[in-house]
């Protein structure tokens, strides 16, 4: 029984494995695990409604930098992952995707940001986490606050742009990354800026976008290597 489970294990099992850790890297699978530990006791947390310290400490410590200018400054870079602004760069980057007969690619970008809809929403619907009433928020916001929503898509859907991009202009690739990351994280920022998200609602973001991100990039390297 253990000889024929081992012989199980070499001809099914372990390829698959050995696949996805030269496709991902050893990095990326520890960060993965390392990011999914923390999001099950942050949902642990979130969900036995526990408070936590932090979350307004640094809010407002953010807000006590505001000001007209900087308040005109966030708003802007918030809606940079606005649902109208997403609508628009997603069905500009499929067309051209599309047009230049990068199916694959165009397919996995689809998954992954209608996977983060999902997601988002999903979760948003399980936790019903309030928004936060600390000060008056610049913008209403009328849904659920955990998680962010605009971590979790900008994550998702710049990331995976900054990888289509360094792919197709390696020479660029760290420019491309380094974009990317301002991008993703002034979003976060601002969301917390104008008062409609608690700190840990980025992060959750963050860290659930990361995930997913990775497991879409996955799927189109694995797609790749077979065709």
């Amino acid at each position: 029984m253990l000889r024929k489970s081992y012989q199980f294990w070499l001809q099914h099992i372990n390829p698959h494995i050995t696949t996805l850790i030269v496709t991902i890297g050893v990095v990326g699978l520890a960060s993965c695990l390392s990011i999914t530990l923390i999001l099950a006791w942050l949902f642990e947390e979130v969900l036995e409604k526990e408070a936590f310290g932090f979350d307004t400490a640094w809010i407002y410590w953010v807000h006590g930098y505001a000001n007209p200018s900087l308040d005109a400054v966030m708003l802007t870079i918030t809606q940079l992952a606005n649902a109208s602004v997403v609508v628009v760069i997603v069905v500009v980057t499929l067309g051209i995707l599309w047009w230049q007969h990068h199916r694959s690619e165009a397919k996995i970008f689809a998954i992954a940001c209608l996977g983060a809809l999902i997601l988002n929403t999903g979760m948003k619907l399980v936790f019903a986490k309030p928004r936060p009433h600390i000060f008056p928020s610049l913008i209403p916001e009328t849904s659920f606050s955990f998680p962010s929503g605009h971590a979790l898509g900008g994550f998702v859907m710049y990331g995976f742009l900054a990888y289509l991009l360094s792919s197709h202009f390696p020479k660029f690739s760290k420019l491309i990354y380094s974009l990317a990351v301002v991008t993703i994280a002034a979003i976060g920022l601002s969301r917390i800026y104008i008062g409609v998200h608690w700190p840990t609602d980025i992060i959750a973001g963050y860290g659930v976008g990361y995930i997913w991100l990775m497991l879409c990039i996955t799927m189109l390297k694995l797609q790749t290597r077979q065709v």
